[in-house]
């Protein structure tokens, strides 16, 4: 449903939510170490959440990305819409272009449930409320660390 890059997106905002406590900036190849991510396109998604006040950052030496308090309250669905765009929670689960309630296509009333609830959870959800779960429930955003 979603790109990967609005999943790297995703993935790299809720680890900047992670170290906002700290107030440390962060650098791109640190960023992209810890999530196993290639590291220019990290780079650029970055960037462009940067220009549309999602991150925060500094340049120079002692530079790097962070979340500060404003960020923090952003939702994930705001990362979504900067990324990848609406069209893809709008559209047929199957492709159809005449989906709806009127004219479903064979799942329309499985997905419109499960699609309401995502969205909701995507939109009323800050990232600190994602990151305070991420720590409460022992969830994670990389792999890297975990003996599987």
């Amino acid at each position: 449903m979603l790109s990967n890059a609005c999943k790297y997106g995703i993935r790299s905002i809720l680890y900047l939510a992670m170290h906002a406590e700290k107030e440390e900036k962060i650098g791109v190849k640190n960023i992209a170490e810890a999530l196993e991510a290639p590291q220019p396109f990290l780079a650029k998604l970055l960037v462009q959440l940067a220009k549309n006040k999602l991150v925060s950052s500094f340049k120079g030496p002692t530079g790097g990305f962070f979340l500060d308090k404003e960020n923090l309250e952003n939702s994930v669905w705001d990362v979504i819409k900067c990324i990848d765009g609406t069209d893809k929670f709008e559209q047929c689960f199957m492709g159809l272009s005449t989906c709806g309630d009127e004219n479903p296509c064979p799942v329309h009333f499985t997905v419109v449930p499960f699609k309401k609830k995502i969205l909701n959870d995507f939109k009323d959800k800050t990232l600190k409320e994602f990151v305070d779960e991420i720590k409460l429930k022992g969830r994670y955003i990389s792999l890297k660390d975990l003996e599987v």
